[in-house]
């Protein structure tokens, strides 16, 4: 993994890790609804976020050298991933 990617995403699960403990404790204390579904889709958003971080350093190591590769099965194994993960992507932002 690329150091710069991998301190970003250990900061964004960090992140991640403080946010889900204080949904947790708003669900507990029985907090307001709509302050609940606020921290959630923050959670939510910030998953992006960490999700945009693992996909770029895919991308720029481990498809980059596939593609480079001259190999025609990991050329085609690369092109496979880029799809399935456009097809996540696309999948998650329909719902």
């Amino acid at each position: 993994m690329r150091e710069d990617l991998k301190k970003r995403a250990i900061q964004r699960a960090k992140i991640l890790e403080g946010q889900v403990r204080g949904l947790q404790r708003a669900i507990e204390a029985e907090e307001y609804c709509m302050d609940i579904i606020t921290q959630s889709l923050a959670i939510q958003k910030s998953l992006g976020s960490l999700n945009k971080l693992i996909a770029e350093n895919h991308l720029t190591t481990h498809i980059e050298h596939m593609m480079k590769s001259g190999d025609a099965k990991l050329v085609a194994k690369a092109q496979e991933e880029m799809l399935k993960l456009f097809e996540l992507t696309n999948n998650r932002s329909s719902k």
